[in-house]
């Protein structure tokens, strides 16, 4: 029995029984597994990477993997490929030791006589490189906590084991790799999105525009760096490669003006077509930059949970709100709309997180949070006698919309402030929370409102609210959550019930997830690819994490 497995083994090496000394490698492959993996492991490899390595090699024998007779596999090779080129996935292929275990297993082929512990060393190597990278497609390279985001478990359970042997008889890579990665369509044209600002960073002199004198320039005027701004827009795809004004014409001609507008929507500005200074500083960003911005999006985009049922997003940074009619992530299938979200003070950010919708409140009271009672109420109160009245606010005694409500007495105000009264804001026309709030439970008492400060939405960042957020189409946005209710909620019926009785609660029929997101790149199904500003550091926490796991 012994002797037929050996010699399968050496058939499946690609050479005679007595030609490869088998049970050596055999030996010292188990004997490596076996220990701390020291020879072909990294320090910071989690300790359940190493029981995946001992099942997958179990499994096979002990077995080499990734060579065969000497030599490496064919879809070593291609493997060795993705590694190297790591980058085109927003990894970084210094993480994969695809060098080093190139170059070893050349010299493995290239050597005269069998090493049976260098050809085990390297298999194991390559595995575990292979493992790292798969677990780093999947689930991303940080937890998302210890960003700061309250997100559910990932999207799957990887089964590693599987995964790591379909690479290994794959003959499409990519293909193989592509089962892992996150199924989301704006995922993938963000990858491509990668590529392409990849190419752009290898033109570096594209950013270097000269420095203009004055405020700005104003459609019209002159510019001396107008030609290299049009090459530069032209190369970025917000002017056509026929808008080409003469050589040396220096006017911020119409086709320019037209072409910074584009650059201004998809870079969050004020779009007016004028040359002034943060839009020249975003034209000036080196492109090596945006595709870090790119990489770092793509990251978080790996710790999301699949689209078991359609959701509602919020994307932080973009002030958008994306309402899906389907799983499916196409926008024909999204309703969209503008957002205010959280200052960008410590204390007032809206979260990242992930929570089910479960009904919806018309003419809501605003119970207003004691953090915000104790930093601004108290002193305006203090200040003007007529606060409460002139904003329709009262003083309740109780945790219950039926609680009493008691008289702003001194006293009373002096039990605002000790936290046994509570401060709210009656129905009406100035209430903060408007004419509707949709509810998703969740430690941030975070939530979706309405509001009376519709002026705001006209701003391109709206960062005004003290964490919850502002929705400009309620009525939009409840015609699409109230399909899953009990009754007929039509257009109409929802805005008479918006001026109707106070504190109306409408239960869904079954949760919706909404999950409030972080990104600062988006890539559309045009082609056109927006850079938002990372308005609450998320950006450079997620660096600092990145650079910290390569110490």
């Amino acid at each position: 029995m012994i002797l037929t497995v050996l010699f399968i083994l050496a058939q499946l090496l690609g050479a005679p029984a007595d030609a490869q000394p088998i049970d050596a490698y055999l030996g010292r492959a188990e004997q490596l597994l076996n220990s701390n993996g020291e020879h072909f492991r990294h320090a910071s490899d989690p300790p359940q990477a190493l029981d995946t390595l001992r099942t997958l090699y179990r499994g096979h024998g002990y077995a080499p993997i990734w060579q065969k007779s000497g030599t490496a596999t064919p879809q070593a090779l291609r493997l060795l490929q993705v590694l190297h080129n790591a980058q085109a996935y927003g990894l970084d292929a210094s993480d994969y030791d695809a060098d080093s275990i190139d170059k070893g297993l050349r010299d493995l082929s290239a050597a005269r006589e069998a090493q049976p512990a260098r050809s085990a060393q390297l298999d194991l190597a390559l595995s575990n490189a292979a493992l790292r990278f798969v677990t780093d497609l999947h689930f991303g390279r940080v937890a998302p906590r210890a960003a700061g985001f309250r997100l559910p478990s990932p999207r799957s359970d990887l089964d590693s084991v599987a995964t790591l042997q379909r690479l290994a008889q794959a003959d499409d890579t990519q293909a193989a790799l592509a089962a892992i990665e996150p199924n989301f369509y704006h995922y993938r044209l963000l990858k491509d999105a990668l590529g392409r600002y990849r190419r752009l960073a290898a033109e570096p002199d594209l950013t270097n525009l000269p420095a203009f004198r004055g405020k700005s320039v104003q459609p019209g005027g002159v510019y001396s760096g107008a030609p290299a701004l049009r090459r530069l827009l032209t190369a970025l795809g917000d002017m056509p490669a026929n808008a080409n004004a003469p050589p040396g014409d220096v006017s911020l001609d119409t086709a320019l003006s037209t072409g910074i507008e584009s650059f201004q929507e998809r870079h969050g500005l004020p779009v007016d077509g004028v040359l002034g200074r943060k839009t020249y500083a975003a034209l000036t960003v080196p492109f090596a930059e945006r595709v870090r911005q790119i990489e770092l999006t793509l990251e978080r985009w790996r710790w999301l949970p699949a689209f078991a049922t359609p959701p509602i997003v919020v994307n932080l940074p973009e002030f958008r709100l994306f309402a899906f009619r389907s799983p499916v992530d196409r926008e024909s299938d999204i309703l969209q709309m503008d957002v205010i979200v959280g200052r960008s003070f410590p204390h007032t950010r809206t979260p990242v997180f992930v929570a089910q919708m479960k009904y919806v409140i018309f003419r809501p009271y605003w119970d207003v949070p004691d953090s915000i009672v104790q930093r601004e109420m108290l002193r305006q109160i203090a200040a003007n006698p007529t606060f409460l009245g002139d904003n329709h606010m009262e003083l309740v005694d109780g945790p219950s919309d039926d609680s009493p409500v008691v008289p702003p007495t001194a006293d009373n105000i002096q039990a605002l402030a000790a936290g046994r009264l509570r401060l709210r804001q009656q129905p009406g026309d100035d209430n903060a929370l408007g004419a509707i709030k949709f509810m998703l439970p969740n430690p941030h008492n975070v939530y979706l409102h309405s509001t009376p400060a519709q002026h705001l939405f006209k701003e391109s960042r709206r960062a005004f609210s003290h964490g919850c957020i502002r929705v400009s189409d309620p009525v939009g946005l409840a015609l699409h959550v109230l399909r899953n209710a009990d009754g007929d909620w039509t257009e109409e019926k929802i805005k008479a019930a918006m001026a109707g009785e106070p504190d109306q609660r409408v239960d869904l029929s079954k949760p919706i997830e909404v999950m409030i997101l972080y990104g600062t790149v988006m890539a559309t199904e045009s082609g056109r690819v927006r850079f938002l500003e990372d308005i609450y550091g998320h950006d450079r926490k997620l660096e600092r994490l990145l650079r910290k796991r390569k110490e």
